[in-house]
């Protein structure tokens, strides 16, 4: 499908979601998480489109910036390797008013986490910390949601209170 990075960041933005890699619908539109993941995503953030995109106040950075192919059996390829460590630290540097970064995944999760697993990294939360982690927002974390009903009652309402204290005014 060709490069097309999908990416925005900004000086002014106190979240920062960095997740996988764009499908092939975000590859396409050139607007991160414009898919059914998004929907569910902004459902958890519990915010709408107009404040997910305003780039005064959200940035994201996904593991690979271009969409990465499939895979021969389906579904898509893994982000490739070589993004994140060429771009990430350099864009970082220009966002200096980041508060929190969501860690979308378990690509992300590995890269600024370290290893375990991404059921034990949403679960074990840092009070206070820099990084919180979410699942995929893809359908098929649906069955993960229904075995792990604590994400729904404990992680969501402090992401929810965290997104509205970052995408305030000022």
């Amino acid at each position: 499908m060709g490069a097309r990075p999908v990416f925005r960041v900004s000086r002014t933005a106190r979240l920062l979601v960095i997740s996988q890699a764009p499908g092939t619908k975000v590859h396409a539109s050139g607007l991160p998480f414009d898919d059914a993941s998004g929907d569910r995503l902004r459902g958890w953030m519990g915010i709408g489109r107009e404040i997910f995109y305003d780039e005064a106040k959200l940035a994201f950075m996904p593991m690979g910036f271009c969409y990465p192919g499939r895979l021969p059996n389906g579904g898509d390829a893994p982000p490739r390797p070589e993004c994140a460590p060429l771009w990430h630290e350099k864009l970082l540097v220009g966002m200096e008013r980041l508060e929190l970064i969501l860690l979308v995944g378990g690509y992300a999760q590995r890269r600024y986490l370290g290893k375990g697993s991404m059921t034990e990294n949403v679960r074990v939360q840092m009070p206070g910390g820099r990084f919180l982690a979410l699942p995929h927002p893809s359908w098929r974390t649906s069955g993960w949601e229904r075995k792990n009903s604590w994400f729904g009652e404990e992680i969501l309402p402090r992401l929810r209170a965290e997104v509205a204290r970052l995408t305030q005014a000022g």
